[in-house]
């Protein structure tokens, strides 16, 4: 007899998870704020990870007194990052066969990340992944609220019709984490971008979906 399980669906963040293109956000909006005669470093945008763009380039502003322009910056840093990434992109290990397995199991998915759509349009095309391999994208603009909140969370599974306590989220960042517990959902972490203790909210550690056991989609 199949033994019902509860998981109904995953959620995946993007960086971290399923590839990683932090080096080159942070290395684009380095150079954003050199055009605009700012110097700031690499470091300094770490605590901001996982936050979405807004928050990722308005924290630095902030935290260094610089004049921002939210659209005209954030933009001006897109363009800069889609020539960084031109085929330099490639999937993290386990990601592509991770998602054909929750795929072959009937199992819903989901890309929920805090990044503006125009990031994950071309983290997707990079990749190789269509966007129809999912069944909702939603983006940080979809949202009000974004991570350490739950609402990319609550949103996908609410486009999924799946209630969040029975979905599996796999985030990289601390904030990530945070709004996966706080959806109710059950949450798969990555060490990736940070340790597995200051993750150690999860319900699972892995290093990368290549290492995570079936005990992640067996409950």
């Amino acid at each position: 007899m199949e033994i019902k399980k509860n998981v109904k669906a995953v959620l995946f963040d993007m960086d971290g998870v399923l590839l990683d293109s932090e080096e080159y956000i942070c290395k684009a909006g380095v150079e954003m704020f050199k055009e605009k005669g700012y110097a700031v470093e690499p470091e300094d945008f770490v605590e901001f990870t996982g936050m979405g763009e807004n928050r990722y380039l308005g924290g630095i502003a902030e935290k260094h007194n610089i004049p921002f322009e939210l659209e005209k910056d954030k933009a001006r840093t897109y363009e800069i990052y889609a020539g960084l990434v031109k085929g330099k992109l490639s999937l993290l290990p386990g990601a592509r066969e991770f998602i054909s397995h929750c795929l072959d199991r009937g199992l819903k998915i989901a890309l929920a990340s805090s990044a503006d759509r125009i990031k994950i349009e071309i983290n997707l095309e990079e990749t190789g992944i269509t966007q129809d391999t999912f069944h909702t994208i939603v983006s940080g603009l979809d949202i009000e609220h974004k991570k350490p909140a739950p609402d990319v969370f609550l949103k996908a599974a609410e486009n999924l019709g799946v209630d969040p306590s029975k979905c599996l989220v796999v985030e990289d960042a601390i904030s990530g984490v945070a709004a996966g517990k706080a959806a109710r959902s059950r949450v798969l972490a990555l060490t990736t971008s940070f340790t597995a203790e200051e993750l150690s909210r999860a319900d699972w550690i892995a290093g990368t979906l290549a290492d995570a056991g079936d005990e992640v989609l067996n409950w």
